[in-house]
């Protein structure tokens, strides 16, 4: 009686672990992307001297496709995932970097969807550290 109760659950913690490692969540959190200038997200700040440069800004809007209308679905084919989110932080960067910014501040991402579209805008604060 007790090696079925061991055996049951080792199978029991066997299956958990297995599926636990298969588990992706809904929606990927990331703040892990490495760019070739610093970011710094809304409430960070860099800990050294810095000069603005200006603010950097990309945004786009498109209509809704037939999936995303769909009744009873409303919102779930909507919006940009982590990857995109990321993908858009490095275009991001690319327009400061050529501005000869050394970071991006205050980096901040909205997304808004109407009944017949969607848009975002990701903004941030170029910035040169001074003494560079």
């Amino acid at each position: 009686m007790l090696v079925k109760k061991i055996l049951g659950t080792v199978l029991f913690l066997g299956t958990f672990v297995v599926m636990s490692g298969c588990f992706r969540p809904a929606i990927p959190i990331s703040r892990g992307a490495v760019y070739p200038i610093d970011v710094f997200y809304e409430n960070q700040s860099p800990d050294r001297p810095y000069s603005e440069l200006q603010w950097v800004e990309i945004s786009n809007e498109d209509l809704l496709n037939e999936r995303q209308k769909k009744s009873g679905e409303r919102l779930l084919h909507r919006g940009n995932d982590a990857q995109a989110k990321e993908l858009l932080t490095a275009q991001l960067v690319l327009k400061a970097q050529k501005m000869g910014a050394h970071a991006l501040m205050n980096v901040q991402y909205k997304y808004y969807t109407t009944a017949t579209t969607e848009g975002y805008s990701m903004r941030g604060l170029a910035i040169q550290y001074r003494g560079e």
